[in-house]
């Protein structure tokens, strides 16, 4: 029997994809990529970069070593984090003075990431604390994903690569895809260019913002052959979530209101894809897809195809606001990968109950965990 075909779509949100990356290395230490055949993934921003490393790990995996394939997740991870004295008080700094902000104690002063003194204040940083992996995000990719060398080992019926991104100029969602062009550093870095940080990427042309004005992350994409290549199209979509659905009450607070306008932002696009693979799978119930249709649009899934979350608990997001999202602190992000290991491993769990073909392999690897 053949192994269920699923893609993996990580949502991006700053530094909080740290929950991103514990979940998506419990995945593939309990070897989902073994039990599965992974056909896709996708994601926005941090989700993108996590997706990166993962793909990576996949690509370059060592037989025998399932615990291989997920360890460069955390190694980058760990790079990104705050580690010395001068850089946990930069970091605090800032993301405190961004509280303020929002909450209106103190006056915003607007700067673009392109102007001169932005400029200038970010190289007085990186010369402060001197270790590129944390100040320049370029550096810490190159240091932890070999683009050149995936390249040339991507095969046909490898695992697909899609990075959402956005044109600023022709207002057009991007999706970068491994299976018709070579995924570089410029496509991830496009995808975390959020506008009030960080100036726009040029890629081939094209100058693109964070994926986040796009597709956050990517899903139908899953589904167009244009962008899957020869590669089978996914019967389930696990979809790794940073943003909340929804709230107890409503925002009051300047720096509420702020934090739940961010969080709508976050999951616009995701509902939308959401709607239109609510449609498809609406048309293969009713049998409404004709052959012609299939082949013009290589089409080869029958069935409705399952989506499945993977979110943060309730407990969490309660503490989490906006600013948040740009914190580095350790015990900050060492929260956050626990709990994307916690709510991986309980995701798991409830996959086993449901598939008892799967239940000796995961339950009693999940079980050894506790």
């Amino acid at each position: 029997m053949e192994p269920k075909r699923i893609a993996i779509a990580c949502q991006g949100g700053g530094s909080q994809c740290a929950f991103v990356a514990g979940a998506l290395r419990t995945l593939l230490v309990h070897g989902v990529h073994e039990r599965y055949r992974i056909v896709g993934l996708s994601g926005t921003s941090g989700g993108a970069l996590t997706a990166a490393l993962a793909w990576q790990g996949l690509l370059k995996q060592t037989p025998g070593d399932p615990t291989a394939v997920a360890r460069g997740i955390l190694a980058c991870w760990e790079d990104l984090t705050a580690k010395t004295p001068a850089e946990i008080l930069i970091d605090s700094s800032c993301v405190q003075l961004i509280r303020l902000f929002e909450s209106g104690f103190m006056p915003g002063l607007l700067s673009s990431p392109s102007s001169v003194p932005f400029q200038l204040w970010t190289k007085l940083v990186a010369t402060l604390i001197a270790r590129p992996e944390f100040t320049d995000l370029r550096a810490a990719l190159n240091k932890h994903i070999d683009f050149d060398a995936l390249a040339a080992v991507v095969e046909p019926d490898s695992p697909v690569l899609l990075i959402g991104a956005a044109d600023v100029l022709d207002g057009n969602f991007k999706i970068f895809s491994s299976a018709r062009e070579k995924i570089g550093v410029d496509a991830l870095l496009a995808s975390a260019a959020v506008p009030s940080l960080f100036p726009a990427v040029w890629v081939d042309g094209h100058a693109y913002w964070d994926g986040i004005f796009s597709s956050n992350p990517p899903i139908t994409a899953f589904l167009r052959r244009a962008l899957m290549g020869s590669n089978m199209l996914p019967e389930e979509i696990w979809i790794i979530q940073v943003n909340p659905w929804r709230l107890d009450s409503v925002p009051v607070r300047p720096s509420d209101i702020s934090d739940r306008r961010n969080q709508m932002a976050g999951n616009l696009s995701l509902q939308h894809e959401l709607q239109t693979l609510e449609m498809v799978n609406t048309l293969l119930e009713e049998h409404a897809l004709t052959d012609a249709f299939r082949a013009r649009f290589g089409v080869d899934i029958t069935e409705p195809i399952q989506v499945r979350f993977i979110r943060m608990s309730d407990d969490l997001l309660q503490q989490l606001d906006h600013p948040s999202k740009l914190s580095r602190q350790p015990a900050h992000i060492s929260k956050l990968i626990s709990e994307g290991e916690l709510q991986a491993l309980a995701f798991l769990e409830e996959l086993a109950d449901r598939s008892p073909a799967l239940e000796e392999g995961f339950s009693g690897a999940v079980a050894a965990t506790h």
